[in-house]
């Protein structure tokens, strides 16, 4: 049984750690984007090192309180709040912001895990090398919340996710036990990948601190382009033409439905797609290319092809920075754009590539056909992860279909199983999707990752109620 934090408790936290380590968690704390899971006000822990974190995790291990550890509050699935349960301890690595090392000649770097996303990115940069995981959230979204929800982004189609990024970690456990496998190897087969455990695990498992990541080389030339494609289907082929001409040079490739430029405008953002009129589906395709290749010349390649295939009807290039810029400012603030429109539900789900205009088609008919609703339907097309979007027809609010949200949500989520696919590709699982887990989990997996949790965390106070349910 779990213990709520309590004064004498504090006292004990108070007597082991250096002053200035405890406050108040802040409202920041106590939220998550989507406003669906309010945290409780209480105790914030704020470690500066990773000795820190163990004292805190063993204390709280010895005591049964439980730790809910909070990164940069942009996750959308409820891991880093916890609205129910005895009040936990809220464990915030912000202070922890070091990068420890970086080495341009090996393509790594080691930084802690409070370290921003952006932050990461510019040391790369000031190095000369990419690192490349990409998120609209990149100016919050730690490093430590990155890779506990194995983050994916929209280059994972050329580098992949968060856990293909990292060569190693630094954790704590449960016990306050530190583990030290910041090695920077790309091969170290040394029995069981507890590294890859820990990542995606949610803080369930143990507590990243630090990690050593990949960079790579930045591509010289770079150039995006945004196309009118008369399906998702014709957009698949468009990707497998692309693949078939380019190789690995495509870093991202995102469809698009005109539902989210109808939205930017809803919204009140500034930002149009260059079409008159605008296209019911578009893709948006950055290549990173070596200096001897020149990079409009191979877009525009691929556009002539595609449309000779009569795969795209229209197209902008872009001939600058900026105007790359704008191009993905489209595809990255669609998010935004959602959460001013409000959705009935949000799906991110992960299909077989092949099984996507299908179900695109059929699941917008079977929905229609339930509510008069709208649906926004975009995302990384290269990797199979769709963000499905339910939303109120014009004129009508949200509330009006809560009766049906729970229906029209399993409607998609069945669907996506019955298809081979997921019903999390890269938000995760917190606790938003714990039912989802149950329901279409495969039931040896689920008591093996049960019998992990025990093993790893026996008193039960790692995040409690993120991934597997109470």
């Amino acid at each position: 049984m779990l213990n709520a934090v309590d004064d004498g408790f504090l006292q004990v936290l108070q007597r082991d750690l250096p002053a200035g380590r405890l406050a108040e968690a802040e409202p920041r704390h106590l939220t998550e984007p989507r406003g669906k899971w309010p945290g409780r006000p209480g105790p914030l822990a704020l470690p500066r090192n990773t000795a820190e974190v163990s004292v805190i995790l063993s204390a709280c291990n010895a005591a049964r309180v439980p730790v809910v550890t909070w990164g940069g509050g942009t996750g959308l699935v409820a891991g880093q709040v916890m609205a129910e349960g005895p009040l936990p301890l809220i464990l915030s690595l912000e202070k922890m912001t070091e990068m420890r090392g970086i080495w341009p000649e090996e393509n790594t770097i080691c930084v802690e895990a409070g370290m921003t996303l952006a932050a990461v990115r510019q040391a790369a940069q000031a190095e000369g090398r990419l690192f490349p995981l990409s998120l609209a959230s990149e100016g919050s979204a730690t490093i430590g919340g990155n890779l506990a929800t194995n983050a994916g982004g929209t280059q994972v189609l050329r580098y992949g996710n968060a856990r293909e990024l990292c060569l190693g970690i630094e954790a704590v456990l449960a016990s306050g036990e530190i583990i030290h496998g910041l090695k920077r190897l790309r091969k170290d087969n040394t029995g069981y990948d507890l590294r890859n455990l820990i990542l995606g695990s949610e803080g369930t498992l143990a507590v990243i601190t630090a990690a050593s990541l990949r960079l790579f080389p930045n591509p010289k030339k770079r150039v995006v382009a945004l196309l009118a494609v008369a399906s998702p289907a014709a957009a698949q082929q468009l990707l497998r033409l692309a693949e078939a001409e380019l190789g690995g040079l495509i870093s991202g490739f995102e469809l698009m439905s005109r539902m989210g430029f109808d939205f930017l405008a809803e919204g009140g953002f500034d930002l149009k797609a260059p079409f008159d009129p605008l296209p019911d589906w578009l893709v948006l395709i950055e290549l990173g290319l070596p200096a001897a290749m020149d990079a409009e010349a191979a877009m525009a390649g691929l556009y002539a092809q595609a449309a000779e295939l009569d795969l795209v009807q229209d197209g902008v290039i872009s001939a600058s920075e900026a105007q790359a810029d704008h191009l993905w400012a489209l595809r990255e603030t669609i998010p935004d754009a959602n959460r001013r429109v409000g959705s009935i539900s949000s799906h991110d789900v992960s299909l077989p590539l092949g099984a996507i205009p299908g179900f695109i088609e059929e699941a917008g008919a079977r929905l229609r056909a339930l509510a008069d609703i709208r649906i926004n339907c975009f995302g990384h097309l290269g990797d199979g992860n769709l963000h499905f979007n339910l939303f109120p027809a014009k004129g009508r609010d949200r509330g009006e279909y809560a009766a049906q949200a729970g229906e029209m949500s399993d409607l998609v989520h069945e669907m996506v199983d019955a298809l081979d696919g997921s019903v999390s590709a890269e938000h995760g699982i917190g606790r938003l999707k714990t039912a989802d887990l149950q329901r279409f989990g495969d039931p040896a997996r689920l008591d093996a990752m049960r019998r992990i949790k025990t093993a790893l965390d026996p008193n039960g106070i790692l995040n409690p109620g993120a991934v597997l349910p109470l």
